[in-house]
Order: structure tokens, then C-alpha cells, then sequence
């Protein structure tokens, strides 16, 4: 589908190019039913309230209503959103989706008094009930996780208050959404063509990867120029969502903010202290590329503009949609035919809707409900980039069906922490087969450059940034000022230590922190980087042992929330408590490293 044609509406679009939502609800009148009936489980749920600590049996079926409301909301709620997603302009599902939200609200509002009065019996009486009552032993996981945190619940007056205090609390990362998505305008630049064209964030990574070195030196400028206008308001916007971190663990009992945003996913802050201190190891592997990408480039100096720009010359790789497929069936072959099987089904059978249309919402994603089988949304571009797309959502959409087949409801659903795995795993297995059939040194040369570019990103940068998080947060809890000079004299360091001495740290990086969202999330981005290396360890191992790696992984696939994250990678035989994973996965990235320098000697 050409650019410069328009759109093509939902109608045009083939029919097996496009998701059977029919599979969730044959008509919206089938819709219409489960909002009723969530209404009204909603409202058993909500006449409930204070009856918990009364009896075993009491709790039992509190807590059988609360996976039946939400199983059905999910439901209700999926089915609106996707049929929104298909054309953001139909008033039919724009008004679906506004009625499923409303709906979400009145179900947790509803529900919300289950977990505060569960915490409120004592731990003896919860064992003894689950002695006693015939079924309320399916639920042990749900309640030892919920009293997991009784040590960092308050009283029910303290909790009320902090709920109240939620909206403050999330103030500095609606005041930056504002500012960085709504109030910032950029400068003009002018592009490869001598044509003015306005800079914007969308626009940004597509011209710092443009071969003409003076456009991504005008850009890289013009962005961070603009930044720096506005330094000491987004230092204030950041060091106070730090301080409400801080704020949150002291309150909470935690040690500090860092083990607090870990405690959800029982995860030890050796985890995160053994990702920096395991790429420090390796950072003259990146030391390395960043020589080579100079190298290659054929450039005096390496700047910070030149980071994105590829170091092959143009490859045409032009791969329609069910090339994509085919390839993608077969580079996954190694994690054997019931893999392959569902994998086939959900190529062939409503599972994608894949091209764009007028209205469509942008991107991709894998999502569905627990009583459907998983969806995929692509905007399908025929090239490298989105069939590595492709694999990616089929990743996650083949983890949620297998974690949907094997758990009961209330333990289908995974932490974010192992989410990345399933889904980095099916690109590693694919760029392993593109490399193993490519012999053309062009197309492996841009392949080595595709894959070292994802390592560069999602391991080494990301735990960069992870270890920036670590530093500003300590520095807040040791009553130490964070001012915009400090934050970007750390950033600095940081951007010394990680590219080396073969780059030239430009004044301007050092504003990078201002543009980074995620910081207003505290301690989520080293996941990118555990779940990248825990991914390529294991398709090491699958594509190394064969069978007995796929059961593991295969096991992995279906445990849901059924244990916590640590234990069911441990299980897959990656143990992230470990150094090992993070350094197996590097030593693919060396490899890689090896033969682009041979190849850029040849």
C-alpha cells in the first residue's frame, strides 16, 4: 500500500486480513447481555461489603463473584476497545468504549473493600479457613500475595488518606505529559531535500537516521535546544515525582523507593544491582560497536547525533505480509509443532488484523480477553522491521493462550516482568534463522546492524537509564538537592562511562533525561533489559538442547501468574538472580560484533 495512495476505508480492507471480533461476541446485542450481567455482579459484589472476616465460606464466594465480574469486563471491555481501534471515527464504538469504561469504574469501585478487609483477618484465621472451606484453597496464591504486603499496609484511615492523595501524587507526570506532549514546539529543520519541514518527537528518530550527517546535527540541536528552555521546570517536575516515590516507601515501610517498586513482583534489589554491575563487565563490548559504528561511518569524530543512522549502505528488503508469515512459521520451528500448530491458527484464523486503514489506531499490540482467543493489531509495512513486529505480537499473543489454557482466571494473567520474554524470544529465533539462510553480505551486514542496534537500545541503554533512576533516587533519600545542573551532570557521567572514549559527549545529551517518560515510572525500564537477556538466553538454549528447553519454555508459557516471576524463568532455566543470563545474552552480542568487524574488513 503506497503513501501516496490514500487510506483505504474498513470496508475495502480483504476479509482475512482483518480479526474476527465475532469470536468474542457474534453481535453488539451479545455485548449488550454481558453489560448487564456485569451490572449485576457488580452490585451482589458491592452488598457484600464488611461480611468478609464473618467466615470462610463468606470469603469463598466474594472472592468466586470477583472473578466472574472481572472475567466478564474483560470481556466487555476488549471488545468495545478493539472494535473503537478498528476506526477511531465510528460514534457506534466510541460510545461502546465510554459505556465499558464507566462500567470499569463501577466494578472496582465495587470491588474495592475485598482486599483492605482481607487484610484486616488475621493470618492465623485465613490458614485455618483454608483448611476448613472445600475450595478456597484455589485462591492460597491470591491471599498469600495479599498479605505479602501487610507489613506496608496502613490503617484503614491511613489508606484512605493516601488514596485521596493519588491524584496529587500523580500531578508531576500529568504536569510533563502536558508539557511534552502538548506545549513543546520545535524549531524547523531543514531536511535532506534543502525543504523546511517542522520538528516534532514522531518526526525526530526518522531524521536522525537520515544519511545526511548536517540534517541529524540541525536536529539533534534543534531538539535539545528546546529542551533546554524549559531545564529548571522539568528538573521540578521530576525531582518531585522522585520525592513522591520517596515519599510513598517511607510511608509504607519499605526500604527504600527502589524496594518498593520491586516488592510487587517479589523481585530482590540483587536483581537490579547485578544488571548494572553485569554491564559494567561488558562495556567494552559497547565500547567496541561504538568504535566500529565510527569506523564504519568513516567519521573524524563520532558524535551523539550519529547513533541512529545505519552503518550498511541501503538494503532493499521489501517482505509482503505473507512472506512475513511464512517466515516467521519457519524460523519458529525449533519450539516444536504444538508451538507451530497454534502459531498457524492464529495466522489463518482471525487472530491479526493487519493492514491500515482510515481511522485505524497506529502501531501494534497483542491483547483479548481470558474467554477468547488472543488478538493482534499491525499496521503492516512490508518490511524487515514490522515482520520482527509481527513475531513480537504472535509472542505475546501465543504466551497469553497458553497461560489462558493452563490457569484458572485468576492466575492467567503475567507480570509485566516476564511479559517482554515471550515476545524478544520469537525475534531472537527469527533473526537467528534470517542470518543462518541470508548468505548476500549486504542483507547479513543490515540484519547484524538490526540485531546489535536492538542490543544497544534495550540492554545497554536501558540499563543506563536504570542506573540513573538508582543514583537520583538515592541521592533524594540522603536529603541531597536535585537540581537541573546536578541531573545533568550525573546524565553526563553516565553517557561517558556507557559510549567510551571513541565518542564525543555532546553538551546537549546531557538534557536527555528532560524527554524520558519512563522516569516518571519509577524502576520499570531495567525489565526491558532483564526481559531482552532472559529472551536471548533461552533461545540459546532451545535452539542448543531441543526438547528439553522447549518443555521448559513451553511450562513458562502456561504459568500465568501462577508463581512469581523469578521462579517461573528459573523454572524455563534462566535464573535472573544470577549473572549468567544477562552475560549469555552479551556474548551473542559479541559474537555479532565479531563478524560485522570482519565483514567491514573484507
Amino acid at each position: 500500500m503506497e503513501k501516496t495512495k490514500a487510506l483505504p476505508k474498513r470496508s475495502e480492507i480483504p476479509a482475512e486480513y482483518k480479526w474476527r471480533l465475532e469470536d468474542m461476541y457474534p453481535t453488539d446485542a451479545d455485548w449488550e447481555q454481558d453489560v448487564e450481567k456485569a451490572k449485576k455482579l457488580a452490585e451482589q459484589i458491592a452488598a457484600k461489603k464488611g461480611t468478609l472476616s464473618e467466615s470462610g465460606k463468606q470469603l469463598l464466594e466474594v472472592l468466586t463473584l470477583q472473578d466472574e465480574v472481572l472475567k466478564t469486563l474483560d470481556q466487555v471491555y476488549v471488545y468495545a476497545r478493539m472494535r473503537r481501534d478498528e476506526d477511531n471515527a465510528n460514534s457506534t464504538y466510541q460510545g461502546l468504549t465510554d459505556r465499558a469504561t464507566a462500567l470499569s469504574t463501577k466494578v472496582y469501585s465495587a470491588i474495592s473493600y475485598i482486599q483492605p478487609e482481607i487484610l484486616a483477618i488475621p493470618t492465623e484465621t485465613l490458614e485455618s479457613w483454608l483448611k476448613q472451606e472445600p475450595g478456597l484453597e484455589h485462591y492460597r496464591i491470591l491471599l498469600d500475595e495479599i498479605t505479602r504486603f501487610k507489613p506496608h499496609t496502613l490503617s484503614t484511615e491511613e489508606e484512605a488518606l493516601l488514596a485521596n492523595m493519588s491524584e496529587v501524587a500523580s500531578a508531576p507526570s500529568k504536569i510533563f505529559g502536558m508539557l511534552n506532549n502538548a506545549d513543546l514546539k520545535f524549531p524547523m529543520v531543514t531536511d535532506e531535500n534543502g525543504e523546511e519541514v517542522e520538528l516534532t518527537k514522531g518526526r525526530y528518530t526518522q531524521l536522525m537516521e537520515s544519511k545526511d550527517r548536517r540534517v541529524r546535527k540541525e536536529t539533534f540541536e534543534a531538539l535539545y535546544s528546546t529542551y533546554g528552555k524549559f531545564r529548571n521546570t522539568i528538573a521540578a517536575s521530576l525531582t518531585s515525582s522522585i520525592k513522591t516515590d520517596v515519599f510513598y516507601a517511607r510511608t509504607r515501610k519499605y526500604k527504600s523507593s527502589l524496594h518498593s517498586a520491586l516488592f510487587s513482583d517479589n523481585v530482590d534489589i540483587s536483581v537490579y544491582d547485578n544488571l548494572i554491575a553485569t554491564i559494567h563487565e561488558h562495556l567494552p563490548l559497547m565500547h567496541r560497536y561504538i568504535a566500529l559504528r565510527k569506523k564504519a561511518l568513516g567519521v573524524d569524530e563520532l558524535h551523539m547525533y550519529d547513533l541512529y543512522v545505519p552503518i550498511v549502505p541501503d538494503v532493499e528488503m521489501k517482505i509482503p505480509y505473507n512472506q512475513a508469515v511464512e517466515t516467521i512459521k519457519e524460523a519458529l520451528r525449533p519450539l516444536g509443532e504444538e508451538y507451530g500448530r497454534v502459531l498457524a491458527e492464529g495466522f489463518s484464523q482471525g487472530w491479526i488484523d493487519v493492514y491500515e486503514n482510515e481511522g485505524k489506531t497506529s502501531g501494534a499490540y497483542s491483547w483479548g480477553a481470558y474467554t477468547s482467543h488472543p488478538y493482534v493489531l499491525m499496521n503492516y509495512q512490508d518490511n524487515v522491521n514490522n515482520m520482527f513486529t509481527l513475531a513480537h505480537e504472535m509472542g505475546h499473543a501465543l504466551h497469553s493462550y497458553h497461560s489462558n489454557r493452563a490457569q484458572p482466571y485468576t492466575y492467567a494473567d503475567y507480570k509485566i516482568f516476564v511479559a517482554e520474554v515471550a515476545s524478544t524470544l520469537n525475534e531472537a529465533l527469527l533473526m537467528d534463522h534470517l542470518l543462518k539462510t541470508t548468505d548476500d553480505k549486504l542483507k547479513r551486514m543490515y540484519l547484524i546492524n538490526y540485531y546489535m542496534e536492538q542490543f544497544r537500545g534495550t540492554v545497554f541503554r536501558q540499563t543506563m537509564f536504570a542506573e540513573f533512576e538508582k543514583i537520583v533516587h538515592a541521592k533524594e533519600e540522603a536529603g541531597e538537592p536535585l537540581t537541573a545542573e546536578k541531573l545533568s551532570e550525573i546524565y553526563r557521567e553516565l553517557n561517558v562511562k556507557y559510549h567510551g572514549p571513541d565518542m564525543v559527549i555532546d553538551k546537549e545529551i546531557e538534557l536527555e533525561w528532560e524527554r524520558i517518560p519512563h522516569f516518571y515510572r519509577h524502576f520499570y525500564v531495567y525489565k526491558y533489559a532483564t526481559g531482552f537477556s532472559a529472551a536471548t538466553s533461552l533461545a540459546k538454549q532451545i535452539l542448543g538442547e531441543g526438547q528439553p528447553a522447549v518443555e521448559r519454555y513451553l511450562s513458562f508459557l502456561s504459568g500465568g501468574s501462577s508463581d512469581y516471576p523469578l521462579n517461573l524463568l528459573k523454572k524455563a532455566g534462566v535464573d535472573m538472580t544470577s549473572p549468567e543470563p544477562i552475560r549469555e545474552a552479551l556474548a551473542v552480542f559479541k559474537g555479532l560484533l565479531e563478524e560485522m568487524e570482519q565483514l567491514l574488513e573484507v
